[in-house]
């Protein structure tokens, strides 16, 4: 009597580490790009308007904006840890620089978020009420605003220019991707590190064109370094063929 030896079915093979690793960390750049932008549009009425703690208030786009900022910094952290496996095999001390860069970006975020909500409960608990003198309110006002606003030089400002710096040197060496995306982020690393620290002591403002200029190619880096580890992945490297 014959038997029949039967063979996995080769189309149930496993997602290959290394790919899915690209995949999701693709996805979490392009996240922070899709909750980011949004976040600034909605946030407006709060930045822009000294009195909005003692006025009527459009509450529900400054939690959706804030919302939006706690995706991004979410986000952030699931770069970094999607990324770490992989390009850890290539220089263990620049990914980890790379993870806690990324981190304290998140929790720089993090801090803009809770000062922006804080202005809204605020608002909502005492404006209109005698329990608050609206001068009082809107000085406090203020000073959360501003505190988001340094959050936000410190943290996609700065900490993006560092990000770019870490993880681009790193890509750039391994060959993950093509240099020629790495090459944008080492190029606009400086520009933006230079533009923040103007900023910082009062030489430049953050909205300025030199300060947008600035930002560009560290943008366009991320944003195609999200595009390529979605639709190709990474490159062929002994050096991360084991890794799991």
């Amino acid at each position: 009597m014959s038997t029949t030896l039967r063979t996995p079915n080769a189309t149930h093979t496993p997602t290959d580490p290394i790919r899915r690793a690209a995949f999701v960390a693709g996805c979490f750049y392009l996240l922070t790009f899709i909750s980011s932008i949004p976040a600034l549009l909605l946030l407006g009425p709060v930045l822009d308007n000294p009195g909005y703690i003692v006025g009527s208030g459009p509450d529900t786009s400054v939690l959706w904006g804030s919302f939006l900022d706690f995706v991004n910094a979410l986000a952030c952290i699931g770069t970094a840890v999607a990324l770490y496996p992989v390009v850890r095999r290539h220089n263990h001390s620049l990914a980890l620089g790379f993870v806690t860069s990324r981190m304290l970006e998140a929790a720089v975020i993090m801090i803009g978020v809770v000062s922006l909500l804080a202005v809204v409960t605020l608002r909502q608990d005492f404006a209109g009420t005698s329990d608050a003198d609206p001068a009082t309110l809107i000085t406090t006002g203020q000073a959360l605003v501003g505190v988001r606003d340094w959050t936000f030089l410190l943290g996609p400002g700065f900490m993006a220019g560092i990000n770019a710096l870490l993880l681009g040197t790193l890509m750039y060496r391994s060959r993950l991707v093509p240099r020629v995306i790495p090459t944008m982020g080492l190029i606009g690393a400086p520009l933006l590190l230079a533009a923040n620290t103007a900023t910082f002591f009062g030489l430049n403002d953050q909205l300025s064109t030199w300060s947008l200029l600035a930002t560009l190619p560290v943008a366009a880096w991320e944003l195609s370094l999200g595009v390529w580890m979605i639709v190709k992945g990474f490159r062929t490297s002994p050096v991360t063929a084991d890794t799991v």
